[in-house]
């Protein structure tokens, strides 16, 4: 990951933090963090919005809908209280692991 995606992403984590408690009557981050649910619905939107980009809209289209998704994707672990530490105790766990392998351990 490039140093600078990892540098936007932190800091638009720290403003989505800095949203909680705030009025969702006047901020769609904080409507978001009020309601996980919406959050999860919006996220699944934009998921859509970015596989419809990837297969028909092109590179501009593509890196728009993605970082709408990684801004969604980021209010609902806020929402939902996942660290984003906790997330990535749970990709380090997988590291070095074939996804194949790692899906297949996941089953019954």
């Amino acid at each position: 990951m490039s140093q600078r995606l990892t540098n936007v992403l932190q800091r638009l984590a720290a403003t989505i933090e800095a949203r909680k408690g705030g009025d969702p009557s006047v901020s769609y981050t904080a409507k978001l963090l009020n309601d996980p649910a919406l959050a999860a619905k919006k996220l699944g939107e934009e998921a859509v919005e970015t596989v419809i980009a990837a297969v028909a809209q092109g590179p501009d289209a593509l890196a728009a809908e993605s970082a709408d998704l990684l801004y969604h994707w980021l209010a609902l672990m806020a929402a939902s209280g996942v660290s984003l530490d906790a997330v990535a105790e749970k990709l380090e766990a997988r590291e070095g692991t074939s996804g194949i392998a790692e899906k297949a351990s996941r089953k019954g």
